[in-house]
């Protein structure tokens, strides 16, 4: 029996401990999708205490901390950093069976040399002594990057972000990681929203096209693809809680572009359709582009409104949606395959009722490339020990696991990379477990590339960035 988060962690066979030993433990991570405040990395920013690296921003922990029955100004009101970190050591030891507990600890003990577990009896002098090492230098925004061994990452950018602190971090060669944009155009699909006008002046102001038409819309939509592309944008993000695809004419979507620019109103329908129509439009520039299109299906968001009024959106509040949308996503797919120009495509689901839909949907559009289309990482509400080895279950089931493209944090925390630990872990417990029951043989030349690729060589390939010559 394996003690308390030793070595041996989740790691139940032998060739489990050597495929994550041997194989997966040292490679480098590609964090290909992550919510890092790209300016933070630019500015190398500094952590005056544990709160401000650990706590600001972290949801998933927030959430927890309110079912400990924590009031809000401990969690994002005005109380002190430190008060607020004294309620997170009370809340950590009732985490049981929560991940958020196993990746405390992780963090604690790669980053700080701490094995305690943080609880109230202890909290104060793990605050002391993380306090007193983030004055180091190895702690900054970069360093912590670095230490964590991560070769490149990808931000989360809106088209009218100015994209000037990537500039930077590109132009700057004492830097050595990676760090690309993805665009992500979530307005750009909302007609009907009420921004979306605010975010078109955005637009305009920062392409420089006066928009009075829908082609003057893609225009700017094009040039924008074209300015990420030059940065170093190998991928896009859409994150859809309703329904997506609705075929539509062209002068249809004309007539309600202009409807907007009139103050009247749109239908549902009506934004159903400018949603398929400009998802139909952005996924043929992404594959002019090469660039792979993230799609993440079924969150509600901010469910909570009387908080959504306090504290704002990202704050903990959503939720997993229940809607069945395998036929608008096979359309949608489809209607880009006909003409060839479906592009590179990873799916991700936050019911894992899906799985097994989305895992059978990417083999109805696989073509010319290795896992074109890709079943992507258990996500969120699913990034646990047993949702990510149902996703990885469901995969290898019906697809082919050996080219998934692996894990990703989802996180706005610099030290979060601890997860790709968790994730390594699990994924060759689950292989050795099924090389030890005769289920695959045992042919550790093959199973440790295999591992190898699924840790990062897989994701390098497949967006086609040259990061390190592949680790073989």
């Amino acid at each position: 029996m394996n003690g308390f988060m030793d070595e041996n962690y989740l790691l139940e066979t032998e060739t489990a401990k050597k495929l994550y030993f041997e194989y997966a433990k040292d490679m480098p991570i590609f964090d290909y999708h992550c919510h890092l405040p790209v300016q933070e990395i630019a500015d190398d920013k500094k952590f005056e205490n544990i709160t401000q690296l650990w706590l600001s921003g972290d949801h998933y922990k927030w959430r927890a901390l309110r079912a400990n029955g924590i009031s809000e100004e401990y969690i994002t009101g005005n109380k002190s950093d430190y008060e607020k970190f004294r309620k997170w050591a009370e809340t950590v030891p009732y985490l049981i069976g929560n991940p958020l507990f196993q990746w405390t600890y992780f963090e604690l003990k790669h980053y700080f040399g701490i094995q305690d577990c943080l609880k109230p009896e202890t909290a104060d002098v793990i605050w002391d002594k993380c306090n007193e090492m983030l004055q180091q230098e190895e702690f900054s925004a970069r360093n912590l990057i670095k230490r964590s061994n991560v070769k490149a990452l990808c931000t989360t950018d809106d088209p009218v972000d100015t994209l000037e602190y990537h500039k930077r971090i590109k132009e700057d060669k004492t830097f050595d990681v990676k760090v690309l944009p993805t665009f992500r155009p979530d307005m750009a699909l909302e007609v009907s929203h009420e921004n979306f006008q605010n975010w078109l002046d955005k637009l305009g102001n920062i392409t420089g096209i006066n928009i009075t038409n829908l082609d003057y819309y893609l225009a700017a939509l094009k040039r924008r693809i074209q300015d990420f592309q030059e940065i170093g944008c190998r991928l896009s993000d859409h994150g859809l809680s309703e329904h997506f695809y609705m075929e539509a004419d062209p002068s249809e979507i004309d007539y309600i572009f202009n409807k907007r620019f009139d103050s009247q109103s749109i239908t549902e329908e009506e934004q159903i359709k400018f949603r398929s129509a400009m998802l139909i439009y952005l996924g043929k520039e992404y594959a002019r582009h090469g660039w792979a299109m993230q799609i993440h299906i079924g969150a509600i968001r901010n469910t909570n409104t009387r908080m959504l009024h306090s504290i704002g959106i990202n704050t903990g509040f959503d939720t997993i949606a229940d809607f069945n949308f395998a036929n608008e996503l096979a359309n949608f797919l489809n209607a880009l395959e006909v003409n060839q120009s479906l592009p590179k495509t990873i799916l991700y689901c936050l019911n894992p009722k899906d799985n097994y839909m989305l895992a059978a949907m990417a083999g109805n559009f696989q073509r010319d490339i290795p896992g074109k289309i890709q079943f992507g990482s258990a996500w969120w509400f699913n990034d646990h020990e047993e949702g990510m080895i149902d996703q990885m279950k469901a995969l290898a089931s019906i697809g082919l696991f050996s080219r998934f493209v692996g894990m990703l944090t989802d996180s706005r925390s610099f030290i979060s990379y601890t997860r790709h630990e968790y994730f390594r872990r699990i994924v060759c417990n689950l292989v050795g477990n099924w090389v030890e029951k005769g289920s695959y043989y045992q042919d550790f030349d093959f199973l440790g590339q295999m591992i190898k690729g699924i840790c990062f060589n897989n994701i390098e390939s497949y967006l086609d960035v040259e990061i390190l010559e592949s680790i073989t």
